[in-house]
């Protein structure tokens, strides 16, 4: 009798206990604990985070509706500073305590979608960056324009913008200045295919030639099916030796963006850049050009043309010509139909 009523006391215990942990754990694990009214929030972990500022974050910006029990199921799970892990992480509506903390745990974050395109300096480039990233501009800005990271990856500074590729990337917010020099450097590799340079080696060019005269293209029309052409009248130049006489550049050189017309006087600017005064290439790209721009130039349109000019009908597409005479003509309707829309 006495060996039952012990048995019974143990049973009793046990059961007692389970409740406890039904109760105390594994019920708060189960609870869907989320505040929010939308499908999906993302919740920001910065490096260095403690306990007592993430549970304020999730608290603060309505990850969850109770925090005690989110720290029950922390505390069962052994979720502590010793393993709070910096990311990005989408939080989704209805998350239970158990997945949340399991999320954060194993610091399971979510990559973003990085778009890195209309950049002219790498100067814009590491602003534009940093609005993905945990690390700030000046962390991008310091790196991207130190001469030991273009020296690195075997580009001078003047050209180290060639190696970027315009794009929508998958990233982590995590992602350091360095990490993300060295994916665009194999997103780079993975571009410039054999075949890629197989044709740029049929008109005499490399990557970083065409990825300058690609941005020169990107800066002459918007409009991407003459886009080929263009790039085709900059290549007959090269190859006859003639200086390229690209507006753009005279704007790049001028360092006055906001240009509109280019004047005779901004064609004497003193610059490398300036490709009225100096004949080849510039030492760098103007802008970081499209995807389209670049393949406009490795699959450049092969012709006689070596002069364009815009039409005079607002349409922002070039009429082409063979010869100077008849670029002039082309060029004095174009300078009297800005001069009647008083442009200048």
């Amino acid at each position: 009798m006495k060996q039952k009523r012990i048995f019974l006391g143990i049973g009793l215990l046990i059961a007692i206990g389970g409740l406890l942990l039904y109760i105390l754990g594994i019920r708060p694990a189960l609870v869907q604990n989320t505040a929010f009214e939308a499908s999906k929030k993302v919740l920001f972990v910065p490096s260095g985070t403690q306990n007592e500022q993430l549970e304020q974050i999730l608290l603060r910006d309505s990850f969850v509706a109770d925090l005690s029990s989110f720290q029950r199921t922390a505390l069962v799970m052994r979720f502590n500073r010793e393993n709070i892990r910096p990311g990005r992480y989408n939080i989704t509506k209805g998350m239970t305590n158990r997945a949340l903390v399991g999320k954060l745990r194993s610091g399971a974050q979510d990559a973003q979608k990085v778009v890195i395109n209309n950049i002219r300096l790498v100067n814009d480039l590491a602003g534009k960056a940093s609005r993905y990233f945990e690390s700030d501009s000046l962390a991008f800005l310091q790196y991207l324009t130190d001469p030991a990271t273009s020296t690195e990856y075997q580009f001078s500074q003047e050209k180290f913008l060639t190696m970027f590729l315009p794009n929508t990337y998958e990233m982590f917010w995590t992602t350091t200045p360095e990490k993300f020099v060295a994916r665009m450097k194999k997103e780079y590799d993975d571009f410039w295919t054999k075949e890629r340079l197989d044709q740029l080696q049929k008109n005499g060019l490399d990557p970083t030639k065409a990825y300058i005269l690609a941005s020169i293209v990107e800066k002459e029309s918007n409009y991407n099916p003459e886009r080929p052409t263009i790039a085709g009248v900059y290549l007959n130049r090269l190859k006859s030796g003639e200086k390229l006489q690209a507006d753009p550049t005279v704007v790049f050189a001028t360092g006055d963006f906001t240009i509109q017309r280019v004047l005779y006087e901004h064609l004497k600017t003193e610059s490398p850049y300036n490709t009225y005064l100096y004949a080849g290439l510039p030492p760098g790209p103007i802008c970081m050009p499209s995807m389209a721009s670049l393949e406009a130039v490795i699959h450049a349109e092969n012709h006689d043309y070596f002069f364009f000019c815009a039409k005079a009908d607002n349409s922002g597409i070039h009429a082409f010509a063979k010869d100077y005479g008849s670029h002039l003509k082309n060029a004095e309707a174009f300078a009297n139909w800005l001069n009647s829309r008083k442009i200048k």
